[in-house]
């Protein structure tokens, strides 16, 4: 029964994130961040409660009056706030909600989550409550029909015994201490919810309680402009207990249960609401799995390039990704929920449970390649797998920058370089041919490899942007970006870079793929590195060379490099005499075996994934194929992703 409600809930989650990734991309997909949407929510419903905290009076007619007057006086600011702080409050149930449905979808609840999930059913009763006691603050209509409501709710178990709701039969029985109590209340019970919240992101590892800035900017302009369009207001005038409650309008986010109270028997409310709670309590263990003796952790051994590896536990349910960022692993990820496509390995030995996933993150043709995404597979026992771009056993931290732009300077029709200068006036530490992260308004990235070595001197940061037709970002570099705009970056990012050997090193270029080249190149000249060196640079037509006199200048100083440019669509009349066609197959030409040489390649994904396994077929040892391919932004967040085969 759970595993077909499971498998339909799946299969409905699977199609509204696809069609949220096709809109926003996965990066922005407000489903892979529902539970840093419930912590920025909590914090829009913190401040803008602190904001008519400040002006709201204790007393039967003295808290009507107050919050009725943020409505009308002072609407501009106050009854804008207190309705965006009616709608942060239901925007947060229904983000925890969906967070918990998900969770229970996909199977993450049992083993070592079983204590996230059981504080996450604390946390909703816990927001209901802190809700609720709102709702009586206002002292209209609605708080009257919530508070009397609630209190015979309450008057029900025997330690009250009808004690409570003496206290309601008549306005004179209400006094100030009441609302000091409620009052109270309503500050006390979110800062508990805040702690309850912070113990239950610190049981996932690297847990994000921010979400991306363009979903925070969603956020807070839909919540504003439903202030504007549809404003809270009080209910029905100031509560009369003598009254009845004729007509309401309450908010089913809060009060979904409350018509059960008028309707049925108050035992038979408290049965379905403990029973639920206690049902949902009891999922993580359910159905019950008789077994002798304890489960053993499963051993992971994770290898990586330049023989890098890491040996570690996997608790029972626990993904690779999540055993391996608990023990601090520099492992590549970004949505966590089988989108991104950037946590990708190859399973070498053992068998285990591939949670589902989008297709675009992982094809057919590599599943049945033994490629599994880290963040969904769940070992059934010891495993050990592949990653390419896993090097060290520490994490590193990813900086954010901002850098003023210096120079733009065509290299040629379609080639721009961009001269940034950091804000700060510190340039990042990185390695010959590293990258780094464009970061736009709405989340996405654009990969740039670094074109200057690293401590070159002057201080700035060197890109090779080439126009794609209708790109963005590379749009608006050639035809809106002039000197003195500010943009934002990360990094540094990747791992294609220089590997200490005393092999030959045949690099190879595709395009704008000579810039991270370069860097390595001139660290390499920089360094004294005097191992022979070779550069096949393949581009199209000849102008597209855009700093070949800079190679032959190369050529000419250094006795141990040689640039080969290669054209694939040599015209007649443009003088070419050089080589011609692909340029993996000019290396093909010139070597008959290419064991004992190291290759680097840098280009397109056609291209490497072309030339890397004819090289491999002609000798070259798998273990020195070295590739930065190029994805477009469409496929990927990460347009560069470095990967070593």
């Amino acid at each position: 029964m759970i595993k077909s409600i499971q498998g339909l809930l799946q299969w409905l989650f699977l199609r509204l994130e696809g069609l949220f990734n096709a809109a926003f991309g996965d990066r922005i997909n407000p489903f892979y961040h529902l539970g840093a949407i419930s912590f920025f929510l909590f914090w829009v419903v913190g401040g803008s409660g602190l904001y008519l905290y400040v002006f709201f009076e204790t007393g039967i007619v003295e808290a009507y009056d107050s919050v009725v007057a943020l409505s009308t006086a002072q609407w501009w600011l106050g009854g804008i706030l207190r309705s965006v702080h009616r709608y942060a409050s239901d925007a947060m149930v229904l983000t925890m909600a969906l967070h918990m449905l998900r969770y229970f979808a996909f199977d993450r609840f049992r083993g070592f989550r079983w204590f996230s999930w059981l504080t996450g059913i604390m946390l909703i009763w816990m927001v209901y409550a802190t809700g609720i006691n709102g709702y009586m603050l206002p002292w209209d209509r609605l708080a009257q029909y919530v508070t009397v409501a609630s209190f015979e709710w309450l008057d029900w178990l025997p330690i009250f015994d009808g004690a409570l709701m003496r206290n309601f039969l008549y306005d004179e029985h209400v006094g100030n201490r009441f609302f000091t109590l409620l009052s109270f209340m309503h500050v006390g019970l979110p800062l508990v919810v805040l702690m309850v919240m912070t113990i239950h992101a610190q049981r996932v590892p690297k847990a994000r309680t921010t979400p991306p800035r363009p979903v925070v900017a969603g956020l807070l302009v839909t919540m504003a402009v439903l202030a504007l369009v549809a404003p809270v207001y009080s209910q029905g005038g100031p509560s009369h207990l003598a009254q009845g409650i004729t007509r309401i309008e309450p908010d089913w986010f809060y009060m979904a249960v409350f018509p059960l109270m008028t309707q049925w028997p108050m035992a038979w409310v408290w049965a379905v609401v403990i029973g639920a709670s206690v049902l949902l309590a009891l999922l993580p263990w359910w159905p019950p799995r008789f077994r002798r003796g304890e489960r053993r952790m499963a051993e992971l051994a994770i290898h990586g390039a330049q023989g890098a590896g890491a040996q570690l536990q996997a608790r029972e349910g626990e993904t690779v990704l999540d055993a391996g960022l608990r023990e601090g692993l520099a492992l590549s990820f970004e949505c966590r929920n089988g989108a991104c496509g950037l946590c990708l390995c190859t399973v070498q030995q053992g068998a285990y449970d591939h949670r589902p996933y989008s297709p675009g993150a992982l094809s057919d043709e590599q599943k049945s390649r033994g490629m599994a995404l880290m963040c969904c597979i769940v070992p059934r026992g010891d495993m050990v797998i592949e990653v390419d771009d896993f090097v060290t056993g520490a994490a590193g931290v990813v900086r954010e920058y901002t850098a003023q732009v210096v120079r733009l300077e065509p290299l040629s029709a379609d080639v721009m370089l961009l001269a940034l200068r950091p804000s700060d006036g510190v340039l990042p530490d990185f390695k010959a041919g590293q990258y780094i992260n464009i970061m736009l308004d709405d989340g996405q990235r654009r990969a740039f490899s670094f074109a200057n070595r690293p401590n070159d001197g002057g201080g700035l940061i060197e890109l090779h942007v080439r126009l794609v037709p209708g790109g963005r970002f590379t749009t608006h570099v050639f035809q809106g970006m002039k000197p003195g705009d500010v943009v934002r970056f990360e990094g540094p990012l990747g791992r294609f870079t220089l590997r200490d050997s005393r092999q030959p090193i045949l690099f190879v270029a595709g395009a704008t793929g000579f810039a991270p080249v370069k860097s390595i190149l001139e660290d390499a000249f920089a360094r004294g590195i005097q191992r022979p060196m070779r550069l096949y640079w393949g581009v199209r037509r000849r102008e597209d060379l855009y700093m070949l006199d800079r190679c032959e200048q190369w050529q000419r100083r250094h006795g141990n490099f040689t640039v080969v440019p290669v054209l694939s669509e040599s015209a007649e009349g443009d003088g070419w005499t050089g080589r011609t066609g692909l340029v993996h197959e000019a290396i093909l030409a010139d070597f008959a075996d290419l064991s004992g040489y190291e290759v680097y390649l840098c280009g397109s994904v056609r291209m490497v994934e072309t030339a890397a396994p004819a090289f491999i077929a002609q000798g070259l040892d798998e273990g020195v194929c070295f590739s930065d391919a190029f994805l477009p932004a469409a496929r990927a967040p990460d347009p560069a992703v470095p990967s070593a085969p």
